[in-house]
């Protein structure tokens, strides 16, 4: 076992801890909605938006029952007295303009007072004005973006958060991808690279970090170039990425194209690793490909949730659950997510003499700033931006048709 940070927290910390501990500890299998029907509780939803189906579905449905599994969780031990927990789930496909649509529906929903998702980070910036006019709490388990809390001129050096209401459990594509050029070139001694993006918020960003500080280091940036979500081929710059003589590619998309793109470079005789983001972070990413993908590497966010202490309990009731589906690779910020939310709710609750207050939102919000525990991902808190502060990273490779980690560090900078 590579890292098990965060086993200690100050005694300040310690009804958090316990409280997670027991999520952990015990069998909330049977919990469900269920353990709402006891006379005098009032029902509170926590809605979670995501990619339920469409190409990318399986972190969808990962980020979906991992919120549900502390839904079960906080229901099946009273975590917030007086409160029984609720799951609303919506299917943004994706797609910026579904998100939106999610995002009007679960703010009209008076009983939803959290919202976590969605993966995508161009479809939360189609929700976050509508999560802030209501005053409804969102953290996002994914998204990388730094203009979704740090705003548009955050490279120029101005930070200004935009929305109060949005939060991340998952670090920004200013870590990341600063992190991924530090590593091809520092450790993978990778000097001419091809940078290509799909054109997407999360891509285009990732990208563009990375090329930055790749050519920062004394790499050089051979050739750049787009493609097109949920196109197939790639032939075009997978030769245009030979004849420029990279000796590696980045992509800055997600695993469907990824993958093809790997697979369509290797075979015009390229045979150089490519390099991506957390996007790029799953098995289909392999599988997509008719090449063998050993040397391709990713970034992502945390370290590998198998291997942290903290996550074990997290681990052993998602699988004696029974989901169809695994927790994928967003799931254990999906479980922290929710219960800082829940945690919100809690503080607002004993705030207000044991009481949901008649207009709760507000106040949820505000106690998410001082939300403070230790979850599976480690520790869980938020800076002034509602970023997280846990700002560890790791890279995986392809090795024998699996994702094998070798590298985790908490950056630095």
């Amino acid at each position: 076992m590579r890292h098990r940070p965060f086993l200690l927290l100050t005694t300040t910390l310690t009804t958090c801890a316990l409280a997670l501990s027991a999520c952990g500890s015990r069998d909330p299998q049977k919990a469900g909605d269920a353990a709402g029907d006891a006379a005098g509780k009032t029902v509170v939803a926590i809605g979670v938006d995501a990619p339920l189906t469409g190409s990318v579905s399986a972190i969808g449905q990962g980020i979906k029952n991992s919120v549900d599994l502390a839904v079960r969780t906080a229901n099946k031990y009273g975590e917030v007295k007086g409160i029984t927990f609720k799951t609303v789930a919506l299917d943004d496909q994706a797609v910026p303009g579904t998100g939106q649509q999610n995002a009007a529906k679960l703010a009209a929903d008076k009983t939803v007072l959290g919202v976590v998702g969605p993966y995508n980070s161009g479809v939360a910036q189609s929700m976050q004005g509508i999560f802030a006019k209501s005053h409804l709490t969102q953290v996002s388990p994914a998204n990388t973006n730094p203009a979704l809390s740090l705003g548009d001129a955050w490279a120029k050096g101005d930070k200004k958060r935009p929305f109060p209401t949005y939060f991340r459990t998952a670090t920004t594509d200013l870590v990341q991808g600063r992190f991924a050029a530090q590593y091809y070139y520092n450790e993978s001694k990778k000097r001419r690279v091809f940078v290509v993006d799909d054109k997407q918020t999360y891509g285009m960003g990732l990208a563009a970090i990375f090329a930055q500080e790749f050519k920062h280091l004394g790499g050089q940036v051979v050739g750049t170039d787009h493609l097109t979500v949920k196109e197939t081929d790639f032939s075009g710059i997978a030769n245009k990425v030979k004849s420029s003589g990279a000796d590696s590619v980045y992509f800055g998309g997600q695993y469907p194209e990824g993958g093809l793109l790997s697979d369509q470079v290797k075979k015009t005789g390229a045979h150089i690793p490519l390099m991506g983001g957390d996007g790029m972070y799953d098995p289909a990413f392999i599988t997509a490909s008719g090449e063998s993908n050993d040397g391709d590497l990713v970034t992502s966010v945390g370290y590998p949730v198998e291997e942290l202490h903290s996550a074990r309990t997290f681990i052993k009731n998602y699988k004696k659950t029974g989901y169809k589906d695994p927790y994928a690779s967003h799931g254990g910020y999906s479980y922290d997510a929710a219960w800082a939310i829940i945690q919100a709710i809690k503080k607002t609750v004993q705030d207000n003499d044991g009481k949901l207050p008649e207009n709760p939102r507000p106040k949820i919000v505000e106690a998410m700033s001082d939300v403070y525990f230790g979850g599976v991902t480690g520790k869980v808190s938020f800076d002034e931006y509602g970023d997280t502060t846990n700002k560890q990273m790791t890279v995986y490779q392809v090795a024998g048709k699996i994702w094998k980690p070798i590298k985790s560090t908490t950056f630095e900078g």
